[in-house]
């Protein structure tokens, strides 16, 4: 057998028309082609990779920020943030990717999407991080440096917004259950909401726009009939949890009673000086006649003298901070005013009957009440409530009086118990009085 050789082939084929080797040309560029292919999927890939870690880091320095300028200055909340990114992405490494100037608070719009800068505010915050080649860190190229790319100026923007959760405005909301009894109404927009479930009775309405809420809706404890006999519960069910952060601030509300410059200093209080009430002389009987309004009173217990008894009657424009547990008398009235007790067992307040708390005025501005305790509220028998509030480390148990909530937060570390027979109205207003902490997520 005889191989052809290059040798062999025919004289009369002309260089122009030999197609030999041709092979070796084409994969030359085919190498080529795939280099710069390569090339640019390994730093586009890079490129990626950086700007996902200065936006996870701008993230993270503006929740920090805008967390910590709740309780700080705005030049503490910005270290904060410094310190966080320069954690997250070392100078040594990545250079200086977060700097003072970029970290602005202010106020956001949701609506136009629009950052208005005042850093004396704390409703928001802004940063930028940034690497540049002004500031020698930029990202820099592998391969595609060969053609004349060798690094790019990567920046991202970050915007984090406080916001108050509706249920922690007017509604019911509880660490473990919120128990509701029979022929309740729940009308448009109020909010139940348990940390742990839900448990209701029979013949409840939860009107179109109530919501319901818990981790687990199956949790939900209800009779076999319980949808049928609670008209509008199954629409009302929500998933979700809230954190109640307005435990770990009831130290801080109680000093801001005092404090002209705090958030939670009440607007009726003339003069932050308070006043120490000696009652041992009347019982222990509290009546207006012996406060001050525009002050702040403290009334203070001992073991010989057990607690405190309001007067039934109208309580207005003070502050009373007492570490006795409080009896209220029948029809005693609280209007445009504050009462802490930091009695911490489970009938730190008590009333036999008739309590009202706020105005009822319509769901109009001013007029509230707001009552703290570092324990429960036992044996509240036909309540009251018009823009006001009720926050409290142990159980609430109480019932409202027909028709008797119209605009009402209450707050429990443990369990709220609402007996049968009542009405409760969401006003969406005249709430200005109560006191709130600040929640925190990213601008949409």
């Amino acid at each position: 057998m005889k191989l052809n050789t290059p040798q062999d082939a025919p004289s009369n084929v002309a260089f122009s028309e030999d197609e030999s080797g041709v092979i070796t040309v084409l994969n030359l560029f085919f190498v080529l082609v795939m280099a710069i292919i390569g090339g640019i999927a390994i730093d586009v890939s890079s490129l990626i990779q950086a700007r996902t870690q200065l936006q996870v880091a701008a993230d993270t320095a503006a929740h920090a920020a805008l967390y910590t300028r709740d309780s700080e200055d705005q030049f503490v909340a910005k270290q904060e943030a410094l310190d966080i990114a320069s954690a997250m992405m070392p100078t040594g490494r990545y250079g200086n990717v977060l700097r003072t100037e970029n970290i602005h608070f202010g106020t956001y719009d949701r609506v136009t999407k629009q950052f208005n800068i005042d850093e004396n505010r704390r409703e928001a915050v802004y940063v930028k991080t940034d690497r540049l080649s002004e500031n020698a860190n930029p990202v820099t190229s592998f391969l595609l440096q060969l053609v004349g790319f060798s690094e790019w100026d990567v920046v991202t923007t970050s915007v984090f917004e406080t916001y108050r959760p509706t249920c922690l405005r007017e509604g019911f909301v509880a660490e473990n259950v919120v128990d509701i009894q029979s022929n309740n109404g729940f009308m448009n927009g109020f909010c139940i909401h348990s940390n742990s479930h839900v448990s209701a009775n029979q013949n409840n309405l939860f009107e179109a726009g109530t919501i319901v809420s818990m981790p687990n809706m199956s949790d939900l404890d209800i009779p076999q009939s319980g949808f049928e006999s609670n008209e509008g519960l199954e629409a009302a069910l929500r998933e979700g949890r809230l954190r109640l952060r307005i435990f770990a601030r009831l130290k801080q509300i109680e000093a801001g009673m005092t404090d002209k410059s705090s958030r939670y200093y009440r607007s009726y209080i003339i003069n932050d000086s308070p006043l120490k009430i000696d009652l041992t002389a009347n019982n222990n009987l509290v009546k207006m006649s012996d406060l001050t309004p525009g002050r702040v009173h403290e009334l203070n217990c001992t073991q010989s003298n057990g607690g405190i008894t309001m007067d039934g009657e109208i309580f207005s424009e003070i502050v009373i901070i007492t570490n006795c547990p409080v009896k209220m008398s029948a029809t005693t009235a609280i209007e445009e005013a504050t009462v802490i007790t930091t009695d911490d067992s489970a009938s730190s307040y008590t009333a036999p009957s008739g309590l009202r708390l706020g105005k009822d005025d319509n769901c109009a501005d001013g007029g509230g009440a707001q009552l703290l305790t570092y324990g429960g509220i036992a044996n509240a028998a036909k309540v009251e409530m018009y823009g006001s509030q009720i926050v409290a480390v142990g159980s609430v148990n109480f019932a409202a009086a027909n028709d008797g909530i119209e605009g009402a937060s209450i707050i429990s570390a443990n369990e709220i118990d609402v007996t049968s027979g009542s009405s409760m109205a969401f006003c969406g207003s005249g709430m200005d009085s109560i006191f709130e902490v600040e929640y925190f997520r990213m601008a949409g």
